[in-house]
Protein backbone atom coordinates (compact mmCIF):
# COMPACT_ATOMS: atom_id res chain seq x y z
CA UNK A 1 0.00 0.00 0.00
CA UNK A 2 1.19 3.35 -1.00
CA UNK A 3 1.80 5.24 2.17
CA UNK A 4 -0.73 8.69 2.27
CA UNK A 5 0.97 12.25 2.88
CA UNK A 6 -0.99 15.34 3.46
CA UNK A 7 0.65 18.26 2.42
CA UNK A 8 0.61 20.71 5.44
CA UNK A 9 2.63 24.37 5.11
CA UNK A 10 4.85 23.00 2.13
CA UNK A 11 5.97 20.45 4.23
CA UNK A 12 4.75 16.23 3.93
CA UNK A 13 2.70 15.41 7.33
CA UNK A 14 3.02 11.21 6.78
CA UNK A 15 -0.55 9.60 7.94
CA UNK A 16 1.16 6.04 7.37
CA UNK A 17 4.05 3.60 7.77
CA UNK A 18 4.86 0.11 6.63
CA UNK A 19 6.32 -2.14 8.80
CA UNK A 20 8.66 -4.69 6.73
CA UNK A 21 8.46 -7.33 9.19
CA UNK A 22 10.14 -10.55 7.89
CA UNK A 23 10.48 -10.60 4.51
CA UNK A 24 10.01 -14.24 3.67
CA UNK A 25 8.48 -16.17 0.82
CA UNK A 26 4.59 -16.56 1.67
CA UNK A 27 4.60 -20.59 2.61
CA UNK A 28 7.25 -19.12 5.39
CA UNK A 29 4.83 -16.28 6.27
CA UNK A 30 2.46 -18.91 7.00
CA UNK A 31 4.72 -20.84 8.78
CA UNK A 32 5.97 -17.93 10.97
CA UNK A 33 1.70 -16.97 11.36
CA UNK A 34 1.17 -20.17 13.11
CA UNK A 35 4.19 -20.66 15.40
CA UNK A 36 3.64 -16.87 16.67
CA UNK A 37 -0.36 -17.79 17.03
CA UNK A 38 0.55 -20.66 19.06
CA UNK A 39 3.25 -18.87 21.07
CA UNK A 40 0.73 -15.51 21.39
CA UNK A 41 -1.75 -18.08 22.62
CA UNK A 42 0.21 -19.98 25.31
CA UNK A 43 1.34 -17.19 26.55
CA UNK A 44 -2.18 -15.56 27.56
CA UNK A 45 -2.84 -18.44 28.88
CA UNK A 46 -0.03 -19.53 31.12
CA UNK A 47 0.25 -15.98 32.92
CA UNK A 48 -3.45 -15.20 33.07
CA UNK A 49 -3.09 -19.49 35.21
CA UNK A 50 -0.47 -17.95 37.25
CA UNK A 51 -2.99 -15.09 38.26
CA UNK A 52 -5.53 -16.93 39.19
CA UNK A 53 -3.31 -19.14 40.49
CA UNK A 54 -2.23 -16.99 42.80
CA UNK A 55 -5.68 -15.11 43.65
CA UNK A 56 -7.40 -18.70 44.56
CA UNK A 57 -4.40 -19.86 46.73
CA UNK A 58 -4.56 -18.62 50.24
CA UNK A 59 -0.60 -19.54 50.67
CA UNK A 60 0.48 -17.63 47.59
CA UNK A 61 -1.24 -14.12 49.77
CA UNK A 62 2.40 -13.09 50.20
CA UNK A 63 3.96 -10.37 48.72
CA UNK A 64 6.81 -12.21 46.57
CA UNK A 65 3.60 -13.76 44.83
CA UNK A 66 1.85 -10.27 44.76
CA UNK A 67 4.51 -9.49 42.72
CA UNK A 68 4.20 -12.02 40.28
CA UNK A 69 1.00 -11.60 39.47
CA UNK A 70 1.59 -7.90 38.83
CA UNK A 71 4.42 -9.60 36.17
CA UNK A 72 2.10 -12.13 34.38
CA UNK A 73 -0.62 -9.42 34.15
CA UNK A 74 1.50 -7.31 32.87
CA UNK A 75 3.11 -9.44 30.19
CA UNK A 76 -0.22 -10.43 28.72
CA UNK A 77 -0.66 -6.97 27.46
CA UNK A 78 3.28 -6.71 26.61
CA UNK A 79 2.39 -9.24 23.68
CA UNK A 80 -0.75 -8.01 23.11
CA UNK A 81 0.61 -4.76 21.86
CA UNK A 82 3.01 -6.45 19.60
CA UNK A 83 1.34 -9.83 18.51
CA UNK A 84 -2.20 -9.33 17.20
CA UNK A 85 -1.03 -6.45 14.43
CA UNK A 86 2.17 -8.88 13.74
CA UNK A 87 0.27 -12.27 12.96
CA UNK A 88 -2.18 -9.81 10.50
CA UNK A 89 0.67 -8.83 8.95
CA UNK A 90 1.91 -12.28 8.34
CA UNK A 91 -1.10 -12.99 6.31
CA UNK A 92 -1.80 -10.20 4.50
CA UNK A 93 0.54 -7.95 1.63
CA UNK A 94 -1.07 -4.43 3.27
CA UNK A 95 1.75 -4.07 5.70
CA UNK A 96 0.98 -0.61 6.59
CA UNK A 97 0.30 1.13 10.00
CA UNK A 98 -1.29 4.24 10.72
CA UNK A 99 0.62 7.16 12.14
CA UNK A 100 -1.55 7.49 15.46
CA UNK A 101 -1.80 3.33 15.52
CA UNK A 102 1.89 3.69 15.34
CA UNK A 103 2.62 5.63 18.28
CA UNK A 104 -0.09 4.50 20.38
CA UNK A 105 1.50 0.53 20.22
CA UNK A 106 5.24 2.43 20.95
CA UNK A 107 3.24 4.17 24.08
CA UNK A 108 1.93 1.52 25.62
CA UNK A 109 4.93 -1.14 24.17
CA UNK A 110 7.36 1.41 25.98
CA UNK A 111 5.20 1.51 29.24
CA UNK A 112 5.27 -2.00 29.46
CA UNK A 113 8.86 -2.67 29.17
CA UNK A 114 9.69 0.41 31.16
CA UNK A 115 7.46 -0.96 33.91
CA UNK A 116 8.88 -4.44 33.88
CA UNK A 117 12.57 -3.00 34.02
CA UNK A 118 11.35 -1.27 37.70
CA UNK A 119 8.96 -4.15 38.79
CA UNK A 120 11.63 -6.96 38.34
CA UNK A 121 14.18 -4.24 40.48
CA UNK A 122 11.22 -4.37 43.65
CA UNK A 123 11.12 -8.10 43.25
CA UNK A 124 14.45 -8.16 43.61
CA UNK A 125 14.24 -5.91 47.11
CA UNK A 126 11.78 -8.17 47.90
CA UNK A 127 14.01 -11.01 47.97
CA UNK A 128 16.87 -8.99 49.64
CA UNK A 129 14.74 -8.37 52.41
CA UNK A 130 13.11 -12.19 52.65
CA UNK A 131 16.42 -13.39 52.93
CA UNK A 132 18.82 -10.88 54.66
CA UNK A 133 16.00 -9.82 57.20
CA UNK A 134 13.73 -12.57 57.73
CA UNK A 135 12.90 -11.53 61.30
CA UNK A 136 11.70 -8.00 60.17
CA UNK A 137 10.02 -9.18 57.00
CA UNK A 138 6.62 -9.01 57.56
CA UNK A 139 7.14 -5.82 59.49
CA UNK A 140 8.69 -4.21 56.55
CA UNK A 141 7.08 -5.83 53.34
CA UNK A 142 3.66 -4.73 54.86
CA UNK A 143 0.18 -4.65 51.85
CA UNK A 144 0.90 -1.02 51.92
CA UNK A 145 4.42 -0.93 50.78
CA UNK A 146 3.67 -3.50 48.34
CA UNK A 147 0.78 -1.73 47.04
CA UNK A 148 2.71 1.43 47.06
CA UNK A 149 5.87 -0.22 45.18
CA UNK A 150 3.41 -1.49 42.06
CA UNK A 151 1.73 1.46 41.68
CA UNK A 152 4.88 3.02 41.92
CA UNK A 153 6.44 0.80 38.63
CA UNK A 154 3.21 1.37 36.72
CA UNK A 155 3.21 4.95 37.24
CA UNK A 156 7.13 5.62 36.49
CA UNK A 157 6.43 3.36 33.24
CA UNK A 158 3.39 5.55 32.58
CA UNK A 159 5.57 8.85 32.82
CA UNK A 160 8.68 7.50 30.94
CA UNK A 161 7.10 6.62 27.73
CA UNK A 162 4.79 10.03 27.92
CA UNK A 163 7.59 11.79 27.98
CA UNK A 164 9.47 9.61 24.97
CA UNK A 165 6.20 10.32 23.14
CA UNK A 166 6.68 14.28 23.05
CA UNK A 167 9.23 13.85 21.53
CA UNK A 168 9.49 11.49 19.19
CA UNK A 169 5.99 12.04 17.61
CA UNK A 170 6.70 15.45 16.86
CA UNK A 171 9.51 14.56 14.59
CA UNK A 172 8.36 15.14 10.81
CA UNK A 173 8.56 11.93 8.83
CA UNK A 174 8.64 12.31 4.89
CA UNK A 175 8.77 10.32 1.43
CA UNK A 176 7.71 6.38 2.38
CA UNK A 177 8.31 5.70 5.91
CA UNK A 178 9.63 1.84 5.79
CA UNK A 179 10.00 1.00 9.16
CA UNK A 180 12.22 -2.45 9.13
CA UNK A 181 11.07 -4.11 12.01
CA UNK A 182 7.78 -5.96 12.53
CA UNK A 183 6.76 -3.37 15.30
CA UNK A 184 6.87 0.25 16.01
CA UNK A 185 9.89 0.83 18.11
CA UNK A 186 11.93 3.91 19.08
CA UNK A 187 15.65 3.29 16.78
CA UNK A 188 13.83 2.54 13.97
CA UNK A 189 11.65 5.20 14.02
CA UNK A 190 14.22 7.84 14.36
CA UNK A 191 16.15 6.35 11.92
CA UNK A 192 13.54 7.04 9.26
CA UNK A 193 12.70 10.90 10.69
CA UNK A 194 14.09 13.11 8.14
CA UNK A 195 14.93 16.03 10.65
CA UNK A 196 17.43 16.27 13.42
CA UNK A 197 16.43 13.92 16.16
CA UNK A 198 19.17 14.21 18.29
CA UNK A 199 17.15 16.19 21.07
CA UNK A 200 14.82 13.06 20.84
CA UNK A 201 17.68 10.90 21.03
CA UNK A 202 19.10 12.40 23.71
CA UNK A 203 16.24 12.45 25.76
CA UNK A 204 15.44 8.81 25.05
CA UNK A 205 19.00 7.95 26.31
CA UNK A 206 18.88 9.71 29.48
CA UNK A 207 15.37 8.37 30.27
CA UNK A 208 16.46 5.11 29.18
CA UNK A 209 19.71 5.28 31.25
CA UNK A 210 17.62 5.80 34.61
CA UNK A 211 14.93 3.25 33.60
CA UNK A 212 17.41 0.81 32.93
CA UNK A 213 20.94 1.83 34.92
CA UNK A 214 19.36 2.55 38.45
CA UNK A 215 17.01 -0.94 38.32
CA UNK A 216 19.88 -2.84 37.33
CA UNK A 217 22.24 -1.64 40.08
CA UNK A 218 19.46 -2.45 42.97
CA UNK A 219 19.03 -5.80 41.34
CA UNK A 220 22.95 -6.27 41.20
CA UNK A 221 23.14 -4.50 44.72
CA UNK A 222 20.20 -6.71 46.20
CA UNK A 223 21.68 -10.18 45.14
CA UNK A 224 25.50 -9.44 45.88
CA UNK A 225 23.52 -8.99 49.20
CA UNK A 226 21.38 -12.07 49.02
CA UNK A 227 24.53 -13.77 47.71
CA UNK A 228 26.84 -12.88 50.86
CA UNK A 229 23.97 -13.64 53.04
CA UNK A 230 23.75 -17.45 51.44
CA UNK A 231 27.31 -18.23 51.74
CA UNK A 232 26.95 -17.74 55.46
CA UNK A 233 24.36 -20.26 55.80
CA UNK A 234 26.27 -23.18 57.38
CA UNK A 235 24.13 -26.40 56.46
CA UNK A 236 24.23 -26.87 52.67
CA UNK A 237 20.50 -27.74 52.53
CA UNK A 238 19.67 -24.23 53.93
CA UNK A 239 21.60 -22.21 51.69
CA UNK A 240 20.12 -24.18 48.58
CA UNK A 241 16.58 -23.77 50.29
CA UNK A 242 17.29 -19.72 50.17
CA UNK A 243 18.93 -19.60 46.76
CA UNK A 244 16.13 -21.54 45.63
CA UNK A 245 13.68 -18.74 46.44
CA UNK A 246 15.26 -16.04 44.30
CA UNK A 247 16.33 -18.64 41.27
CA UNK A 248 13.25 -17.76 39.19
CA UNK A 249 13.41 -14.39 39.54
CA UNK A 250 17.34 -13.98 38.77
CA UNK A 251 16.91 -16.21 35.93
CA UNK A 252 14.25 -13.95 34.03
CA UNK A 253 15.82 -10.92 35.58
CA UNK A 254 18.98 -12.27 32.90
CA UNK A 255 16.69 -13.01 30.33
CA UNK A 256 15.19 -9.52 29.89
CA UNK A 257 17.89 -7.59 31.05
CA UNK A 258 20.35 -9.18 28.46
CA UNK A 259 18.32 -9.34 25.54
CA UNK A 260 17.03 -5.52 26.06
CA UNK A 261 20.12 -4.76 27.02
CA UNK A 262 21.48 -5.73 23.56
CA UNK A 263 19.39 -4.47 21.81
CA UNK A 264 18.69 -0.63 23.59
CA UNK A 265 22.82 -0.22 24.69
CA UNK A 266 24.14 0.80 21.46
CA UNK A 267 23.44 3.95 19.14
CA UNK A 268 21.15 4.76 16.49
CA UNK A 269 23.57 5.01 13.55
CA UNK A 270 24.87 1.38 14.99
CA UNK A 271 21.43 0.11 15.22
CA UNK A 272 21.52 -3.70 13.05
CA UNK A 273 18.39 -3.77 12.06
CA UNK A 274 18.09 -7.89 11.33
CA UNK A 275 19.83 -8.81 14.16
CA UNK A 276 18.04 -6.99 16.46
CA UNK A 277 14.76 -8.14 14.66
CA UNK A 278 15.72 -11.54 16.01
CA UNK A 279 16.50 -10.46 19.58
CA UNK A 280 13.71 -8.19 19.52
CA UNK A 281 11.66 -11.63 19.35
CA UNK A 282 13.25 -13.10 22.21
CA UNK A 283 12.13 -10.34 24.51
CA UNK A 284 8.68 -9.81 22.76
CA UNK A 285 7.42 -13.48 22.46
CA UNK A 286 9.61 -15.76 23.93
CA UNK A 287 10.79 -15.10 27.47
CA UNK A 288 7.39 -13.38 28.11
CA UNK A 289 6.06 -17.04 26.90
CA UNK A 290 9.05 -18.86 29.55
CA UNK A 291 8.68 -16.48 32.25
CA UNK A 292 5.74 -18.44 33.95
CA UNK A 293 7.68 -21.97 32.83
CA UNK A 294 10.15 -21.02 34.94
CA UNK A 295 8.16 -20.00 37.79
CA UNK A 296 6.23 -23.24 37.95
CA UNK A 297 9.61 -25.35 37.32
CA UNK A 298 11.39 -23.96 39.97
CA UNK A 299 8.74 -23.12 42.47
CA UNK A 300 6.67 -25.89 44.33
CA UNK A 301 4.04 -23.85 45.88
CA UNK A 302 2.97 -22.28 42.33
CA UNK A 303 3.37 -26.10 40.52
CA UNK A 304 0.63 -27.00 43.55
CA UNK A 305 -1.11 -23.38 42.88
CA UNK A 306 -1.47 -24.74 39.60
CA UNK A 307 -2.52 -27.96 39.31
CA UNK A 308 -5.44 -26.95 41.76
CA UNK A 309 -6.79 -24.18 39.96
CA UNK A 310 -6.50 -26.55 36.98
CA UNK A 311 -7.93 -29.16 38.43
CA UNK A 312 -11.03 -26.49 39.80
CA UNK A 313 -10.08 -28.06 43.07
CA UNK A 314 -9.15 -24.34 44.20
CA UNK A 315 -11.16 -23.41 47.54
CA UNK A 316 -11.64 -19.35 46.47
CA UNK A 317 -9.37 -16.89 48.43
CA UNK A 318 -7.82 -17.27 51.93
CA UNK A 319 -6.79 -14.69 54.15
CA UNK A 320 -8.31 -10.78 54.66
CA UNK A 321 -6.05 -9.24 52.28
CA UNK A 322 -4.87 -8.78 49.05
CA UNK A 323 -1.94 -11.05 50.60
CA UNK A 324 -0.94 -11.95 54.11
CA UNK A 325 2.69 -10.95 54.85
Amino acid sequence: MTTIILEVDNRTVTTHFILLGFPTRPAFQLLLFSVFLVTYLLTLLENLLIILAIHSDGQLHKPMYFFLSHLSFLEMWYVTVISPNMLADFLSHDKSISFNGCMTQLHFFVTFVCTEYILLAVMALDRYVAICNPLRYPVIMTNQLCGTLAGGCWFCGLMTAMIKMVFIAQLHYCGTPQINHYFCDISPLLNVSCEDSSQAELVDFFLALMVIAIPLCVVVASYAAILATILRIPSAQGRQKAFSTCASHLTIVILFYSTTLFTYAHPKLMYAYNSNKVVSVLYTVIVPLLNPIIYCLRNHDVKAALRKTIHCRGSGPQGNGVFSS
